[in-house]
């Protein structure tokens, strides 16, 4: 880790605190030299640094920059290694194709734009620049069965659900399977893609993506998404993005060390939007229209038709009816 690295990692676990550079130099075993350097060199990437006459370095309160060691700063669980990037194609395939290279479990890629964003169907996910964070997780849960991948969504979507709440004070809710709402609107996706080892019949692997709408874009939501798509946060908060990474990351392995599927399933189910509601499911180009009637504790969606069939549904997609 070089001086930059090392100065960052230091203003990311004191953002309240100023350092001299006199102070700052003792603590890295540095050069004041080489201290103004690295603190030019942060500048140069974009971070706001106030520097106080008398009193020193800090990270600025508006500072809201993605980095390995602002995540750290923050993180309690071990169970992760922490990787960062400007801007990737997808994060959910550069981890795929670091999984299928054998590189080991926890390891997590997050970006701050992606070029090719994957949604779920082979749709397209728009990850505009530094409004958003997505990020994605590497599993090697080979006790899970091919019909527990979807305890691995139902974790991501219970964990993130939580952090939302915790880190910006919102009331974030779930629709059935993967999307995360806020006033109606989304603004945040989970991927889940899995390997399976046709021999042991197990998961080899899992890639477990989200993609999370912080702030407005820039120039807004493209006009076919401008009336679902929403965001977290009016303004700029300060070192949201960190926060909520790591708050995630500490919530969700707290569910997946412990296979705490019940755990999860309930706070899944706390925090649905669909129950009670009439939708529209559609399966296998068919669409029909239920009550959705609870969900269940392997987070199926219990829906009765208009005919008084009941079904738990694994799979599909469901849209709000409205009757207004």
């Amino acid at each position: 880790m070089g001086t930059k690295e090392k100065l960052l990692t230091l203003l990311e676990a004191n953002r309240d605190r100023y350092f001299s550079g006199e102070a700052i130099a003792q603590q890295l075993g540095v050069s004041r030299a080489a201290v103004w350097k690295a603190v030019k060199s942060l500048e140069d990437q974009g971070y706001p640094i106030d520097a106080v006459t008398n009193r020193g370095y800090r990270l600025s309160s508006d500072c809201d920059i993605l980095s390995v060691q602002g995540i750290q700063a923050h993180l309690t669980s071990q169970f992760w290694h922490i990787h960062t990037a400007d801007s990737l194609e997808s994060t959910n395939s550069q981890v795929r194709a670091l999984a299928n290279s054998g590189e080991s479990e926890g390891y997590v890629l997050a970006a701050n734009t992606q070029t090719a964003g994957q949604g779920r169907m082979g749709r397209s996910f728009f990850s505009p620049e530094d409004t958003g964070v997505y990020l994605s997780l590497l599993l090697r849960p080979r006790d899970f069965s091919p019909d527990q991948a979807l305890q691995l969504t139902t974790m991501a979507a219970a964990a993130i659900c939580q952090a939302m709440a915790e880190v910006t004070g919102t009331s974030p809710r779930i629709k059935w399977v993967n999307d995360i709402l806020l006033d109606g609107r989304k603004v945040c996706g989970i991927l889940t893609e899995a390997s399976f080892n046709l021999e042991s019949g197990f998961l080899d692997y899992a890639v477990v993506g989200l993609g999370i709408n912080l702030y407005p874009p820039k120039n807004g939501f493209p006009q076919e998404i401008a009336e679902t798509a929403g965001f977290l946060c009016e303004t700029r908060k300060e070192n949201l993005k960190n926060q909520l990474i790591a708050r995630f990351l500490d919530i969700f392995s707290g569910y997946y060390d412990r296979r705490d599927f019940s755990g999860a399933a309930k706070a899944y189910r706390a925090a649905s939007l669909l129950i009670g509601k009439q939708v529209l499911v559609l399966q296998n180009q068919v669409s029909r229209q239920a009550e959705v009637l609870d969900i269940t504790p392997r987070c199926q969606l219990l829906v009765r038709y208009e005919n008084g069939e009941t079904q738990a549904l694994s799979y599909g997609e469901v849209q709000i009816v409205n009757h207004s």
